[in-house]
């Protein structure tokens, strides 16, 4: 599948994919006094209690990465366990779904469908200049502690920036849905302003999801808390999955002609979610009233917060693990990246290729599950390592599909065998995502849990998110293709320019080699490199550090 979502969802990885709001020391205590909480004698393998959960923790909960008890379970299902729901908390539950889901139809174009939509027009090298619009929702960090700080104590802390961002939000939608056919015509000319465009729409979305993860903190009551990450899931998912596979889909002219039904245009489909954005912000603006929150001066000091952030970056162990980060998931870069468009580039119907990741969310959730029960207490890095061949296996395997793509029509039995091959390769991705985050969730100083959690996600979401571009720059770059005139061969036919002028001429494009093939090859080779002589070893002494060593002195 592809890495929007698991990241957002790492990345829907695709999903891995996501910071949250910084907890500031206020917000723990309200759970428990820091002189309360059990030492690491106390606590057993180093273990502190994570009954001080992030913004990022309680996300998680909805596949058991949220603080893994000796069960396996995660500490939101135990301290849920027989606590009914006020009506207060229904109420606010649906907020947060209705909330998350309008920031998960952005990221579901933006991530999802557009590159397919671009992908007949542009070039790879184009489409990695796309790309750079899904840098936003990696970077969160750098502006949430102003997001948690600034705000009109009129309008309310959070309101104050979900309303302007989902007006800004609808706005940029309503403007492209009246723009999209010029834009989408000729989108080699335009490519850099639907960049701009859709990098607005996710910078705006991840600001919007930083105030609405700091409003679940105290929209829904302590005791049914840990909810806000099972509302996550469901509004984001649902907003990504309508934006990308169910779009795709309808948008598809070889799907509607099958089932006789009107091709759902991209305008339409914009100015839809565009109404619901203005009416869920008018609803909000007015008959939705926020709960004051009671702040001290040392929450809403940013200066400090940006303090604690380096001086976490400071510790040597913590540059390890961030290295480490940075470059591990570039062997699954060109896989991740490119293998979808080629296989849609050479005849997948975009509808199928919808089916099939449609098909394979649910055993993500199954995966999330079976993963978080793996990951021990004292080894919650043991998933995320033996998972790492697996998915450079299906990396190589991805390659070898598309060097034998059969021509179209598909046929029933090779379109089975995508799916187990998206399935099993997802379910390798997923059990990395929860190891990782379990790790996280482990050594994050519950004082400033969110804000420790979202610099680790930070560098991890970068590290799935900067190779792309050198990615899809490089197919491009290794890519030989000439355009054959009858008998002579005129200039290159890889760009797009050259590709239209060939058209012109009435040439053909030969293509004698396919750079794809270059750019899988590096990545995996030095994911496996990488992999054996840095990631191995790094994370098992990373591993066996006792929790203390990661902890700094609070600002």
């Amino acid at each position: 599948m592809v890495e929007g979502y698991n990241a957002m969802a790492s990345s829907m990885d695709t999903v891995q994919i996501l910071p949250r709001t910084p907890i500031t020391a206020r917000t723990a205590r309200t759970v428990r006094d820091p002189e309360d909480w059990p030492t690491d004698n106390e606590t057993g393998n180093d273990e502190v209690e994570m009954s001080l959960l992030g913004d990022e923790e309680r996300r998680r909960a909805a596949i058991g990465t949220n603080g893994l008890g000796a069960d396996g379970l995660g500490v939101g299902e135990k301290s849920r366990e027989g606590i009914p729901l006020s009506s207060k908390d229904k109420s606010g539950m649906a907020l947060l779904i209705l909330l998350y889901l309008i920031q998960g139809v952005p990221l579901g174009l933006a991530l999802g469908s557009m590159p397919f939509l671009l992908r007949e027009h542009l070039s790879y090298s184009q489409l990695g200049v796309f790309s750079l619009a899904s840098y936003p929702y990696s970077l969160k960090l750098l502006w949430s502690p102003i997001v948690d700080s600034i705000f009109l104590p009129s309008v309310g802390r959070r309101k104050s920036w979900i309303i302007p961002m989902q007006i800004v939000i609808g706005s940029i939608m309503l403007y492209i849905s009246f723009f999209s056919h010029e834009l989408l015509e000729n989108p080699g000319e335009n490519v850099h302003k639907l960049t701009a465009l859709f990098l607005s729409l996710v910078m705006m979305s991840a600001t919007q999801d930083i105030a609405v993860d700091g409003w679940a903190l105290t929209l829904l009551s302590q005791d049914n808390l840990s909810y806000a990450s099972t509302c996550q899931t469901i509004g984001l998912n649902t907003g990504y999955f309508a934006s990308f596979t169910v779009f795709l889909a309808f948008n598809s002219e070889a799907f509607a002609e099958r089932w006789g039904i009107p091709r759902l245009m991209l305008s339409t489909y914009l100015r839809f979610w565009s109404i619901i954005c203005y009416l869920a912000t008018i609803w909000l603006l007015f008959f939705k009233k926020e709960d004051k929150e009671d702040l001290r001066e040392a929450d809403m000091n940013i200066k400090s917060v940006y303090k604690n952030i380096w001086d976490i970056c400071k510790l040597k162990h913590v540059q390890s693990m961030l290295l480490m980060h940075l470059f591990a998931k570039i062997g699954f870069q060109a896989n991740e990246a490119v293998t979808q468009l080629k296989m849609v580039e050479k005849g997948l119907g975009r509808e199928d290729l919808a089916i099939a990741v449609l098909i394979d969310f649910p055993f993500q959730i199954i995966g999330g599950w079976l993963a978080a029960r793996w990951a021990t207490p004292d080894k919650p890095l043991r998933p995320w390592l033996y998972a790492f061949w697996p998915r450079l296996g299906f990396a190589l395997l991805s390659t070898l599909i598309v060097y034998w793509f059969p021509n179209p029509p598909i046929s029933p039995t090779f379109f089975v065998f995508l799916v187990l091959h998206t399935v099993f390769q997802s379910f390798s991705s997923t059990i990395q995502f929860v190891g990782i985050s379990a790790f996280h969730t482990r050594i994050s100083d519950p004082l400033i849990g969110g804000t420790y959690m979202t610099l680790l996600n930070t560098f991890t979401n970068l590290g799935g998110t900067w190779p792309r571009y050198f990615v899809l720059k490089g197919v491009d770059m290794f890519s030989v293709a000439t355009c054959r005139v009858t008998e002579a061969v005129a200039a290159e036919c890889v760009s797009e320019q050259g590709k239209a002028h060939c058209a012109d001429v009435g040439g053909e494009c030969i293509t004698e080699r396919d750079g794809y093939y270059w750019v899988s090859v590096i990545c995996i080779t030095f994911g496996v490199l990488f992999f054996v002589f840095y990631i191995a070893p790094t994370a098992r002494r990373l591993q066996a550090l006792p929790v203390t060593r990661w902890r700094v002195a609070l600002k």
